[in-house]
């Protein structure tokens, strides 16, 4: 496997869904940074379990705990390891249904490729649940770009069709704190709420889009061809379990238009060069050009679902057929869209290191 992401400000991931404790380890992290656990439980709160009518039935306080890293209320620039300890497990489903892959999981994949020695409760590595290591990590990476004044929010546009309105960066930083959904329209957030409680009462499941924003980011940001900016904040996105599609700016809308339309003219604004339109999303070239950063990240309607589905028995390889009993989440977007924000500053805070732009020692 490969559980470590970034150059210079580099995470590593561990721990499984039922396994002991999940959790992560920041290297390269510059000293003196004032972070306290509170900082770093503000951030998990917003994707524990049970904060909205979409998530899972298990119960767990996500409570972080540092073991490292960090001492007399800062950085100390040695590693940094979080972890979360599991409680609330019930892997009695799991047991019964080893040798059945869930369609839409990586059950299968995982037992060929590791010859079914990985941990299969819960869904192990691939579960959603490691992404609370991504949280942690990105709460600290957050509190480093605020220094150089760069901030980052995602919020909820799309569930199961449903489309919110557009608006503008401050009706989302205020709004999305509004309704556990974090969807900046609150008469979209009513509609997806009765949608989502429609599918979990038919034993299904939804997924929708999620939109994560950087504002303040400077001209520079990205070392191509193969570091490009958006090439690592895509990768870093992709690596969120249920991800299946990532675009920037106008993405695949930009396939529909003419250049004519969709090229973001140049002007003065300010003393200051923007542009009057960002349809390229706040890249070119793999480059942040100074606008904002916009991305879209397309999430699958959650794999476990109660409906009666078909799979195969790979240790008689028989057909059969399968019933989910476990706790899943309806629909994870609202979950997730703190674990968005994450992947984004962790990227980021990895550029703004290699730029100077953030110092090895915070005074």
């Amino acid at each position: 496997m490969s559980n470590s992401l970034g150059k210079l400000f580099t995470i590593t991931s561990f721990g499984e869904s039922h396994g002991k404790l999940i959790g992560i380890i920041i290297d390269g992290c510059p000293a003196g940074l004032p972070v306290t656990r509170q900082d770093i439980q503000k951030e998990l709160d917003k994707r524990k379990p049970g904060e909205s009518p979409a998530s899972t039935a298990r119960k767990e306080e996500d409570k972080a705990e540092v073991l490292a890293g960090i001492f007399n209320g800062h950085t100390t620039g040695a590693p940094i390891c979080l972890a979360i300890w599991n409680k609330d497990i019930d892997s009695s489903e799991y047991e019964k249904g080893r040798f059945l892959p869930r369609p839409g999981h990586a059950d299968y994949t995982s037992y060929i490729k590791y010859g079914g020695f990985g941990d299969y409760r819960g869904g192990g590595r691939f579960s959603g649940r490691i992404t609370a290591g991504f949280v942690m990590a990105g709460a600290i990476a957050r509190k480093l770009l605020k220094l150089v004044k760069i901030e980052v929010m995602a919020h909820t546009v799309e569930i199961g069709g449903i489309a919110a309105r557009h608006k503008d960066f401050n009706e989302i930083r205020q709004n999305i704190t509004n309704n556990p959904l974090r969807c900046a329209d609150a008469e979209a957030a009513r509609k997806m709420t009765a949608a989502i409680e429609e599918a979990g009462k038919q034993g299904d499941s939804l997924g929708g889009i999620i939109e994560g924003i950087a504002l303040g980011l400077p001209v520079g940001l990205g070392e191509p061809v193969f570091d490009a900016l958006d090439a690592e904040l895509a990768k870093a996105l992709f690596a969120i379990p249920a991800v299946k599609g990532v675009e920037f700016g106008s993405g695949f809308r930009a396939a529909r238009e003419k250049g004519s339309e969709n090229n973001d003219p140049f002007v003065i604004e300010n003393d200051k060069l923007v542009t009057s339109s960002n349809n390229a999303g706040g890249i070119l070239g793999g480059i942040s050009n100074g606008m904002p950063l916009i991305v879209r990240v397309a999430i699958k309607p959650t794999a476990s679902i109660a409906k009666s589905q078909q799979t195969v028995n790979i240790k008689e390889m028989t057909g059969a057929k399968l019933e989910l009993k476990g706790r899943h989440d309806v629909c994870i977007v609202p979950r997730a869209t703190v674990v968005v924000e994450s992947m984004i500053a962790v990227i980021l805070c990895d550029f703004a290191l290699k730029a100077g732009l953030i110092p090895r020692v915070i005074r």
